[in-house]
């Protein structure tokens, strides 16, 4: 069956928007039409070779949609279920898994490798980040289909498959910030905004937003900043004049630069928790020198998807949506259609922030 679809037809190469021929679902596998799909600076780094996937491929990695069919063997959804596409399936055998760190898993992208669906000239397709989602329609494992919970909207919804898992994870499960904490977030994007949102969940008592743009301050403020700092030089020495000249106890950068890692580190207090949860090239280098890391004390810790289980976590974000403490809809910055979608990457290099959502 055809589907419009955004197809990455070579690193570094434009995307196209054009027809694919996807297969019906075999063993295991559930096909599922899009509602929505976030996009999200990963996706861009996959078109720009930042992060390695075979091409050409069809990229989104964050969606949400409704199960059309599922092949054999498949019994925890049936047609019609409201579903969230998680990119990251765990296999459950590895080391990783076995330590109970499900986003580590060595396994979780192996589907990036395998054939999706055909152009309508032949031409094999990879699904970016397992779920490849910027289609109509997708197929994908039973494994990356987490059932959504009631209550929550199925278009937003799909902010929750990457955005504010990453948000949440970094300050619940990586940095564990605790009531009353004070907490910098470096980048006003979709995981910004999200884990800007988590931190005032948690309880902090000073949450400082950092980011290039003053057009963002109102999105921060609207998450949960209580403070906004414009990106500068002086950005570290700005932050330890707003906590009584100690700095944060916690600090989460967003977005994988040296620069900011570097400002992110030097914001924190002695002692306190640094946690990078950006991807940058190998090309952004930090350095640190053996005195300051003994004197400062201080923790430095890579984040990856949140350090989150989807399947345990989604269900507490969706508790938070039905509370009205977690809004979706605040980290939608622009809702375009799947045409739309070189555009957003476009606005993501000249900085502008949020999160663009296709809407099918």
């Amino acid at each position: 069956m055809a589907v419009r679809a955004a197809v990455l037809p070579a690193i570094g190469a434009p995307l196209e928007i054009t027809g694919i021929d996807l297969p019906d679902p075999g063993p295991g596998q559930v096909r599922v039409r899009l509602a929505a799909a976030g996009v999200c600076h990963s996706d861009l780094s996959l078109s720009n070779g930042t992060m390695r996937v075979p091409v050409p491929a069809v990229l989104g990695h964050e969606g949400a949609g409704t199960v059309v069919a599922v092949g054999e063997g498949v019994t925890h959804v049936t047609a019609g279920d409201p579903v969230v596409l998680n990119w990251a399936p765990s296999c459950g055998r590895c080391h990783a898994c076995a330590l109970g760190e499900v986003w580590l898993c060595a396994n979780a992208l192996n589907g990036a490798a395998d054939v999706h669906a055909r152009t309508t000239d032949g031409t094999e397709l990879h699904p970016g980040l397992n779920v490849a989602a910027f289609a109509e329609e997708t197929v994908v494992s039973a494994s990356c289909v987490l059932p959504l919970p009631e209550g929550v909207p199925l278009v937003d919804a799909a902010l929750l498959g990457c955005a504010v898992l990453t948000g949440y994870g970094a300050v619940h499960h990586s940095a564990r910030v605790r009531r009353g904490e004070t907490v910098a977030v470096f980048g006003v994007g979709g995981v910004g905004l999200a884990t800007l949102q988590s931190a005032r969940i948690a309880g902090a008592s000073r949450i400082i937003a950092v980011d290039v743009s003053p057009e963002k301050e109102a999105l921060a403020r609207a998450a949960g900043a209580t403070d906004y700092v414009l990106a500068s030089d002086t950005t570290a020495r700005e932050i330890r004049s707003l906590t009584g000249k100690q700095g944060v106890d916690v600090s989460v950068e967003c977005v994988g630069r040296a620069v900011s890692i570097r400002a992110a580190w030097d914001s924190t207090r002695r002692g306190g928790r640094t946690t990078v949860v950006g991807i940058g090239g190998k090309d952004q280098e930090v350095t640190f020198n053996a005195l300051e890391i003994f004197h400062w004390g201080r923790t430095l810790s890579g984040c990856v998807y949140g350090n989150t289980d989807p399947a345990r976590d989604l269900p507490v974000l969706a508790e938070h949506v039905r509370a009205g403490r977690l809004d979706l809809s605040a980290l939608v910055t622009e809702r375009i259609g799947l045409d739309g979608i070189p555009g957003a990457f476009e606005n993501m290099l000249a900085g502008k922030g949020g999160r663009a959502l296709v809407v099918f």
